[in-house]
């Protein structure tokens, strides 16, 4: 009865097998090898895995996506997965991929013999001296007949007359690195004569090491392209956090609005959506250039690959100069998605919404700027020798005498002033200074390497964003040239905001909560430091302290 049930178990398995093989054989003839790739790498797949909602990929591919994802997701449909699902090799689909791939190999023509006439035979080897194709009979003379043995015997190729010089109708043995061509032995004593001439395997083998160069370089730039990718998927999912963030936040702020200014709210959130939109277009777009360049660098270092073990030096050498010609493709150094929405666009959208509502309008954005507020200290190892801070690093006034400071390089030695000990390199910042009773100071952000010693001019060009009052009423940003400010109420305590990543440095009037001066479009790359000048005591009549004050934020 065990034998019996052995014999039962083997002829199961046996027609299981014959089942798929059936099954392989109908599906290859049924499908294209378009069903059969992986959306990941874009080649026929390997190790074919499904996932929960039926898509298939390569194991490898799919492994190294979901390594490289923070949310477990499908890459094709993007179905986001609770738990990461279990890869297990798809058995069946492999057989038919394998199949369709080894149907493939079978389809490829074949080489035939010259010789054969009543039947044709595969083709061993091609003969440049005879001109001829040749099946292993066939080729008999060529082992056994000393005249034949001389001969030139190549892997078979069809165009076997490419192979051989037109001119003299000898074998291409050798290559002309003056001319950069293939020649036969006659032509070195003709044309080429005085020509640099190599054996076309040595030339060939040389070849083959560049290419194996270009290769590596090819496929570092799909993995650079493949991190891009990666870079910008990360900037999209972080703008579309900062995104909801900010629509957030709007909605509370118009909440805090009269009636009239609902409308305003809509049209605000709209705005906000499509720039939202547009930047995943963006993104969208830059992915499927990307999805493009890479596909072609794939074909490309695919056929290096071939290229790198092929026999066919005659091919190889002729084909080589395109093959070396750098792909062309995108510089993608600098291209980026910005993940953040400024402040100043929102602002700007605002007043351009609801011009009648502007006062109430910046109000409301004063109190949204002030949650980004950071507590500034002042940096003694900076302040001129004639200035008195307080013990607290809050408080700074122009005194007459000279105080007993070390002199160091990050200390001003002729302008009157001195940097906060906080310095900003990426994000958002606010704080705000009390003028009350100055005549004369200066206030701002400047780049960490700016100038101390001597006279300095402040300028953006110059690492400074400032603005200034001078006699009592004289405003102005110092944007070189200087803007004159024209405000309705003297400022008793300035405010200064700070997008870095956008470029910005805003200036606000705390107490009438109106703003004074934007600097945009601006380029950091530096760390940026609050400055502060009290200026001259002027016999007393500047000799009010600079205070940075505490920020008293307001929900919204």
């Amino acid at each position: 009865m065990a034998e019996s049930s052995s014999s039962q178990q083997r002829c199961g398995r046996r027609k299981s097998m014959d089942t798929k093989e059936e099954f392989a054989r109908g599906s290859s003839s049924l499908l294209s090898e378009d069903q059969f790739l992986c959306s990941i790498c874009l080649d026929v797949l390997t190790d074919p895995v499904s996932t929960p909602c039926g898509h298939n990929f390569c194991k490898t591919c799919l492994t190294l996506y979901w390594n490289n994802t923070e949310h477990c997701h499908c890459p094709f449909c993007k179905e986001k997965f609770t738990k990461r699902p279990e890869l297990k090799i798809n058995t069946t689909l492999r057989e038919v991929v394998d199949h369709f791939k080894k149907k493939g190999d079978l389809d490829k023509p074949e080489i035939i013999c010259d010789v054969c006439t009543s039947v044709e035979v595969k083709a061993l080897k091609s003969c440049l001296d005879c001109g001829v194709t040749y099946c292993k009979s066939h080729l008999e003379p060529h082992n056994n007949v000393p005249v034949f043995k001389e001969h030139k015997l190549i892997t078979p190729v069809k165009n076997l007359q490419d192979y051989i010089c037109q001119k003299h109708e000898r074998p291409l043995e050798l290559f002309c690195r003056d001319d950069q061509t293939c020649v036969c032995l006659f032509c070195t004593e003709t044309t080429h004569k005085s020509h640099k001439t190599v054996p076309i395997e040595e030339e060939s083998g040389e070849k083959k090491t560049k290419l194996g160069k270009t290769q590596t370089e090819l496929q570092q730039m799909i993995q650079d392209r493949l991190k891009k990718i990666k870079d910008i998927k990360h900037s999209v999912e972080l703008r579309k956090r900062n995104t909801e963030k900010e629509k957030a936040d709007s909605v509370e702020v118009f909440t805090a609005l009269m009636r009239s200014i609902e409308r305003s709210q809509a049209e605000l959130l709209e705005v906000m959506e499509e720039k939202q939109k547009a930047a995943e277009k963006q993104a969208e777009d830059l992915i499927k250039e990307l999805e493009q360049e890479i596909t072609e660098l794939k074909r490309r270092d695919t056929e290096l690959e071939q290229l790198s073990h092929t026999e066919d030096h005659l091919h190889l050498l002729q084909i080589y100069p395109s093959l070396c010609r750098p792909p062309h493709t995108k510089n993608w150094t600098d291209i980026s998605i910005d993940p953040h929405l400024s402040v100043e666009t929102v602002r700007n959208t605002l007043s351009e919404l609801q011009k009648s509502l502007n006062e109430k309008m910046r109000e409301t954005e004063l109190k949204r700027i002030q949650q980004y507020a950071v507590d500034v200290t002042l940096d003694a190892d900076t302040a001129h020798h004639h200035l008195i801070l307080s013990d607290d690093g809050k408080q700074v006034t122009c005194g007459d005498t000279i105080q007993n400071f070390p002199d160091t390089p990050n200390r001003f030695d002729r302008c009157p002033c001195v940097l906060g000990k906080e310095g900003f390199s990426s994000g958002r910042f606010y704080y705000e200074v009390q003028v009350t009773g100055k005549s004369d100071w200066d206030l701002g952000v400047v780049r960490e390497s700016i100038n101390r010693k001597g006279k300095i001019t402040l300028t953006p060009q110059n690492g400074f964003w400032t603005v200034w009052l001078r006699n009592g009423d004289e405003y102005e940003a110092c944007a070189g040239p200087s803007v004159l400010l024209s405000l309705r109420e003297k400022p008793q305590k300035v405010g200064v905001f700070v997008d870095y990543g956008e470029g910005l440095v805003s200036f606000y009037d705390v107490e009438s909560r109106s703003h004074i001066y934007s600097f945009t479009g601006q380029s950091f790359t530096e760390k940026l430091y609050p400055i502060f000048s009290p200026d001259l005591n002027h016999g007393g009549k500047n000799s009010a302290p600079l205070i940075i004050s505490p920020v008293f934020t307001t929900r919204i």
